[in-house]
């Protein structure tokens, strides 16, 4: 940024970002490494004899690692993206090269708190690989935040299904195989792509024409229909796997097509380049002011036109960034603005978003982690299966969460994101009833993908809350904050319920091996996880409530608008 004017002209990249964005679906891909954890815990619980409960906090620990990042959000205001994706490439390495050495018998007798803090490095790299590609990319797109954080989120999410897909098909359901590419595989995929995800010039606001944000809109529709194409193929792929018998040749051929539908949002940027359009500029008459010019952005009266319409785009790009700086004196900011952490950490709106969020992720990865057990008790021969469904559940809850938040929050309703939370957790109270009570093939069928979808609709609703409400400028710090609800949720609901009363269950049982059978496994864990959600409700509701000012300030008028400075908290 340079001074001039008493003021600090905002710049920006001049590279536009679909590039970046496109990358990033490559990267989100891997960062779903820890949904593996059901392919390959089955052989780490037989090769090192471990029990349910040991199996469970071990989960405990995918989680901590998958959603540590505060380091990571911190980081990526002082580095570049390329360094944060290193260091999550490297952990990678590490940490599942030294699984792979655990199952595999290469390395004998591993200690188990070894094993522990191994797992939680091999998928804190999922930490550092998304803090990298969403706080880049919400940059690039400040004004589409719910759009692109369903979206990011939604690949990882579909990534269940991928890792699913080569685990059967290309690995012949080999845990050390598995292992070994996550270990090798992954990291080679993030220092291939780690040069394109680099701040750019936001898409809307590198030029001022009347087309600038139909044509946005179009490029952010056609990559949600090729991630819900690849959802809907990895899915039903897996399925047609598992009812019949495929060749290698076959098995390898659905792969490449999967590979062919990660390339897609690559058409974007290809067909920008080789087609490039001449969009009408914007007449002056139809031009609208922003709502509020920030007192620190200088708009230099006179000038040939040029500099006029570049004082212009610095000024969006200021206010797509939601920069609003302070009166001289020093007064808290107002939700919308940009919060430092012990300015937000006394607010009641991060705790009721945090307590809200914990519980929908929590009882949700309670579900994920215990698939293989469930799968058993349900009497299902095969867990990719389920794991598929809570996949496809997962990534329709990310992207349509994102979207039709954005949707409703920009309508004439001004409908709250929180509100989305609050539906989903309602859903959630019945599935987990459903499972207590009436646990079969059928109902294991459904309830684990409709937990998946209300999980993934926790993600795409809490991420452009917690920026709209704390604003972009230390968003990887907060995002990550809020991510510690995941292991925290785990650790509670996973480890010490659901564990726990699982082997209870299987000791009274005495079936051989430890199995538990019938819906009497999970049967108190699930009813504890509904009446969790009964409370999770009734807190987003209230942060609903509380909240619905600021998307009247930021959203009035159907598009994004600078928190007016009057807006009391």
């Amino acid at each position: 940024m340079a001074s001039g004017g008493g003021g600090v002209r905002l710049k920006a990249g001049t590279r536009p970002p679909w590039v970046g964005l496109a990358a990033a679906v490559w990267v989100q891909m891997a960062a779903g490494n820890a949904y593996t954890f059901p392919l390959y815990s089955p052989a780490i619980k037989a090769a090192l004899g471990y029990t349910q409960q040991q199996l469970a906090v071990l989960g405990v620990a995918k989680d901590v690692g998958e959603n540590f990042g505060i380091v990571a959000g911190v980081l990526c205001n002082s580095f570049p993206p390329w360094v944060v994706l290193l260091v999550g490439a490297a952990f990678c390495f590490v940490g599942y090269g030294a699984l792979w050495l655990a199952v595999s018998g290469a390395v004998v007798a591993m200690p188990y708190w070894l094993l522990w803090i191994v797992l939680a490095m091999a998928t804190n790299s999922n930490a550092w690989f998304l803090t990298a590609v969403l706080v880049t990319n919400m940059r690039n797109f400040p004004l589409r935040r719910g759009v692109v954080a369903g979206l990011l989120k939604g690949y990882i999410g579909v990534s269940a299904a991928l890792f699913t897909q080569v685990f059967s098909g290309v690995l012949h359901r080999s845990p050390t195989s598995l292992l070994l590419l996550l270990a090798t595989g992954l990291p080679t995929i993030c220092l291939a792509t780690m040069y394109f995800v680099r701040p750019c010039t936001p898409a809307t606001l590198d030029a001022a024409t009347t087309d600038a944000d139909t044509e946005e809109d179009g490029h952010f529709a056609f990559t949600q229909a090729v991630s819900v194409v690849l959802a809907v193929y990895l899915v039903t792929t897996t399925v047609l796997g598992n009812a019949i018998k495929l060749s290698d040749a076959t098995s390898y051929t659905l792969f490449i097509v999967t590979v062919l539908l990660l390339l897609a949002p690559l058409a974007i940027p290809v067909k920008m380049t080789l087609f490039r359009s001449s969009p009408r500029r914007r007449s002056t008459e139809t031009t609208e002011e922003p709502l509020l010019i920030p007192p620190h952005v200088v708009v230099d009266g006179g000038g040939d036109g040029d500099e006029e319409e570049s004082d212009k785009v610095d000024l969006l790009l200021a206010e797509g960034k939601g920069a609003v700086v302070r009166t001289m004196k020093r007064r808290r900011p107002r939700r919308g603005e940009d919060f430092e952490l012990s300015e937000a950490l006394v607010k009641a709106d991060f705790w009721l978003l945090f307590v809200g969020y914990f519980i929908g992720v929590g009882t949700g990865v309670t579900v994920l982690n215990n698939l293989a057990q469930i799968s058993v008790a349900a009497s299902i021969g095969d867990t990719t299966v389920l794991l598929s469904l809570f996949a496809l559940g997962n990534f329709f809850g990310r992207l349509g969460g994102g979207a039709i938040s954005e949707k409703f929050v920009r309508s004439t309703l001004l409908v709250p994101r929180p509100i989305w939370m609050a539906l989903t957790q309602t859903v959630l109270v019945v599935a987990y009833l459903c499972l207590a009570y009436t646990l079969g093939p059928a109902i294991a069928y459904a309830c684990t993908a409709a937990v998946g979808l209300c999980y993934g609709v926790q993600f795409s609703v809490m991420i452009p809350t917690t920026s709209e409400l704390f604003g972009l400028k230390n968003f990887g710090l907060f995002y990550n904050l809020m991510s510690l609800a995941n292991p925290l949720g785990a650790a509670l609901f996973s480890g010490e319920l659901a564990g726990r009363l699982y082997d209870e269950e299987a000791t009274r049982q005495q079936h051989s091996g430890g199995a538990c059978l019938g819906p009497g496994c999970f049967r108190a864990a699930f009813v504890v996880l509904a009446g969790a959600c009964s409370v999770g409700t009734a807190v987003s509701l209230v942060l609903a409530a509380r909240i619905r000012p600021v998307y009247r300030a930021l959203y009035s008028g159907g598009s994004f608008r600078l928190p007016n400075a009057s807006q009391q908290h």
